[in-house]
């Protein structure tokens, strides 16, 4: 039976030539694949895509282990991603574990069963056993940890510095006036939420104010949830002047929450989100935000990632990328001072 290595001899190229024609034929020059592929019209050759994946012991496909797939601020990273995941010969897997372990571990399986070659991590668990005896990078497949960050040393990963960013933000508010800053926070459990609360706390510390434990409600990601912290914040004897919601999502459910019940943005409450996901610039008023740059950061997972798929060692690299504080319509001075 005719195989890769013949069709290889025959159209004067290597056989992984002739594998790139038959998966990915825009990577390969006009003229080599011109032959590739007159050869295999000629011989009537059927690729096994199963066969030429053992053979050469690549899949060519990675696994984006993902809690939400379809979120508005995962979908750019997920693109940059992939187009650079595309223009190396591999294709991108999305793996939508919906935040639970037994999925995770599932889509980390597809590399130990050889259906993937590597992985791009965005949950704060990692889906493997280790062994506290030997190196991490010994024990792991082709990995980069993106987003939100596994507590654990030696796995390379891409993030903002969440604690940082948030205490920019608030800090922005302190400055306009406001010294009560309700929170509607993420889980409480992830590493970002974490970080953006603690971020919160230090900009509270460093002007003299004192945290008030009223001003904390949890939104976990998600409309609705955040839509009833808002409606508690704002129901508050001594409710606050200002909101600063983990995730622009969060904060666009804070606004029309607010607007339902009567309020005006920023004249009775200033709102504050975290991402700057597309949407922000154009609801009303356009949210005020701190950007991560997202494409950035699919970009970098992907220049962690590559080296590894091409036979190198995992390198303990974290990469911190800048953030920005984006000033719009829906924060301005505390009512006090208007």
């Amino acid at each position: 039976m005719i195989g890769i290595k013949e069709i290889a001899k025959e159209a004067k190229v290597s056989p992984a030539t002739v594998s790139r024609v038959l998966r990915n034929p825009e990577l390969v020059t006009e003229a080599k694949r011109n032959r590739v592929l007159e050869v295999v019209k000629r011989t009537g050759y059927t690729p096994n895509s199963l066969g030429v994946s053992l053979r050469m012991s690549k899949t060519y496909n990675l696994v984006a282990i993902i809690p939400d797939a379809i979120s508005v601020f995962n979908y750019p990273v997920i693109r940059a991603i992939e187009g650079i995941a595309l223009e190396n010969g591999y294709s991108l897997l999305l793996g939508d574990t919906q935040e639970k372990e037994t999925r995770e571990r599932s889509f980390a399986n597809m590399v130990r069963s050889r259906q993937a070659d590597g992985i791009l991590l965005f949950c704060p668990r990692l889906p493997f056993d280790l062994d506290p005896e030997r190196t991490v990078a010994e024990q792991l497949p082709p990995l980069v940890n993106a987003c939100e960050l596994a507590d654990i040393e030696g796995i390379p990963s891409v993030n903002i510095d969440n604690a940082a960013a948030a205490e920019e933000g608030v800090d922005y508010l302190i400055s306009l006036g406001h010294k009560r800053i309700g929170v509607i926070a993420g889980n409480m459990i992830t590493p970002s939420s974490l970080q953006r609360f603690a971020g919160y706390r230090r900009a509270l510390a460093k002007a003299g104010i004192e945290f008030d434990e009223q001003l904390l409600q949890i939104g976990n990601y998600a409309l609705k949830d955040a839509a009833e912290a808002t409606r508690k914040l704002a129901s508050l004897t001594n409710r606050p002047t200002a909101i600063f919601a983990f995730s622009d999502e969060m904060a666009m459910s804070c606004m029309s929450t607010l607007h339902k019940m009567g309020f005006k943005i920023p004249q009775d409450f200033s709102v504050l989100g975290f991402d700057n996901i597309r949407y922000a610039e154009y609801c009303s008023p356009s949210l005020t935000t701190i950007a991560q740059p997202m494409t950035e950061i699919g970009v970098a997972c992907m220049e962690l990632l590559l080296p590894q798929l091409n036979g190198e060692p995992m390198q303990p690299i974290k990469r911190i990328l800048p953030h920005q504080l984006i000033v719009r319509e829906s924060t301005g001075l505390a009512p006090q001072l208007i």
